[in-house]
């Protein structure tokens, strides 16, 4: 099965796209400038496909989270349009452990092929695809669709945005997930 038949019946599922992680002084510094206008140009292909989109939203128990549901943060940024066939929230990593559940409504709707975007890359976007992996989806990952931060590593030295990428693709590639591109998700044949 070729990335374009899994995509043409694949729901997108667009995760934490919020205002709260334009917060540099709270998230540090990112990589892929390029991310939201990939998100949006998977959002209008889908919308004019009139394939099932997903909306998923994270709710931050912390109060002094950028996300917590009382802030403006929690809100989706302005590219994130339109209504989508399903709103999930959540208040951890994976898509698939928020309500409603993200599973059953996939399964009611005979979808067993997902695209994940989103933010960020090595937190809810790749625990959704390692869980939708798990449970047997076939998983399509547009790796430029997303985005991530520095990290601190337990020993001190800071972990470049793009290798948290990198190593996230290398580690779902061919095991969880199929890492592609916006373009190839775009140029169907």
């Amino acid at each position: 099965m070729s990335i374009t038949d899994s995509a043409r019946r694949a729901a997108l599922i667009v995760i934490d796209v919020q205002q709260g992680f334009g917060d540099s002084d709270y998230w540090g510094t990112r990589n892929n400038p390029e991310c939201e206008s990939n998100i949006a140009a998977l959002l209008q292909h889908w919308r004019v496909a009139s394939r099932p989109v997903v909306f998923v939203r994270h709710d931050s128990k912390d109060p002094g989270s950028p996300l917590h549901p009382d802030g403006q943060g929690n809100l989706f940024q302005e590219l994130v349009t339109g209504e989508p066939d399903l709103l999930v929230t959540k208040s951890v990593n994976s898509s698939f452990h928020g309500s409603p559940d993200l599973h059953a409504w996939l399964r009611r709707q005979g979808i067993a092929d997902v695209v994940i975007c989103g933010i960020t890359t090595n937190h809810c976007c790749e625990t959704t695809a390692r869980v939708g992996g798990n449970l047997g989806y076939t998983v399509l990952f547009a790796l430029d669709a997303t985005h991530t931060f520095d990290r601190a590593a337990p020993d001190g030295t800071v972990i470049s945005a793009d290798t948290l990428a990198q190593v996230t693709a290398t580690n779902l590639h061919g095991e969880f997930a199929t890492v592609t591109t916006t373009s190839a998700l775009l140029h169907e044949q």
